[in-house]
């Protein structure tokens, strides 16, 4: 794991965004990332958005002007979710990957500190930014579950130490993320950072949280709640039962399903787990002892967490 000299930051991050029919949003999304200071290289995975998102972008920053020399945009079949992040984290040819969403935007100098951050420390995978909701720019709730994290990491780290990620807020190293094979595709989208970051853990590789990274978010009015929330459940479900082992994995299903609002979408997320438990018995794989102590912190800030559940 050796350091990369420094250099510009678009010869050392590459910003990769996400986007579903949301034209308007993703415009606006890039054009804040074109302006920052940094200059990253942005590439934009389209999700098989049928609302003109990629012609819309494309004629707004043609080549040759200003920041359009900088900007990609693929379009992908179809929506494939979180798992486009794969086919962007494989196309950059930088070192370092910015995620970002559609309605979420880097603050000036963030990605610079990031690349530095990762430059200067060869054992971090992932770093993760303080969210700021807007309008207002309110720290949100979740920052403080972060700032506050029980998981202990390697000495030496510039933030606290994480057990997950919130993928649409944090830069990755992308040597590390292409060697543990990005997103599952079977989670799609809704809380498919965890098996990654358990998975990043596994291999030896730390995550942690810097409060001098920024990111704004201003939700979409444009969100299918309903299905991310079925989804995240499923997800939830699935990384337990993938890789805890099995007492950890019986107290997580059952303090799972004792916060889930009595509801068909509950249901649903739950019917969708248990269908997929011949695979899941397939592929099971059960964390060494490191990377299982870090979900073991975890355990009491998750039975109590306002920002980590499924009520809504």
């Amino acid at each position: 794991m050796a350091e990369i000299p420094a250099g510009p930051v678009h010869d050392r991050v590459t910003v990769v965004l996400i986007t579903w029919q949301r034209r308007e949003e993703a415009l606006l999304a890039v054009r804040r990332l074109l302006e920052l200071p940094e200059r990253p290289r942005v590439l934009v995975l389209d999700n098989g958005s049928t609302d003109g998102t990629a012609a819309a972008l494309r004629e707004h920053h043609p080549r040759g002007s200003v920041g359009g020399d900088r900007l990609d945009v693929i379009v992908l079949p179809e929506n494939q979710g979180a798992v486009a992040r794969n086919t962007g984290v494989a196309t950059a040819t930088t070192p370092y990957v910015a995620f970002c969403d559609d309605d979420t935007w880097w603050d000036p100098g963030s990605l610079e500190l990031a690349a530095d951050l990762l430059d200067a420390d060869g054992r971090i995978a992932v770093l993760t930014a303080r969210i700021l909701v807007e309008p207002g720019a309110v720290e949100d709730d979740i920052v403080a579950e972060l700032r506050d994290s029980p998981v202990q990491g390697a000495p030496g780290l510039p933030g606290p130490a994480l057990g997950s990620f919130l993928a649409g807020a944090s830069v990755v190293r992308r040597s590390a993320f292409l060697e543990v094979g990005g997103f599952s595709r079977r989670l799609w989208l809704g809380g498919e950072e965890e098996l990654l970051a358990a998975d990043l853990a596994a291999a030896g590789w730390e995550l942690c949280f810097v409060e001098d990274l920024q990111i704004h978010h201003q939700a979409s009015q444009l969100r299918e709640s309903t299905r991310r929330r079925r989804n995240g459940i499923r997800n939830t479900l699935w990384f337990t039962w993938l890789r805890r082992p099995l007492p950890a994995a019986a107290r997580r299903t059952r303090d799972l399903l004792s916060t889930l609002p009595r509801d068909r979408t509950s249901v649903l997320g739950v019917l969708d787990a248990v269908a997929g438990l011949p695979w899941l018995v397939r592929e099971r794989k059960v964390l060494p002892p490191r990377a299982e102590a870090r979900f073991l912190a975890l355990e009491d800030s998750q039975r109590t967490s306002r920002s980590r559940n499924y009520s809504r």
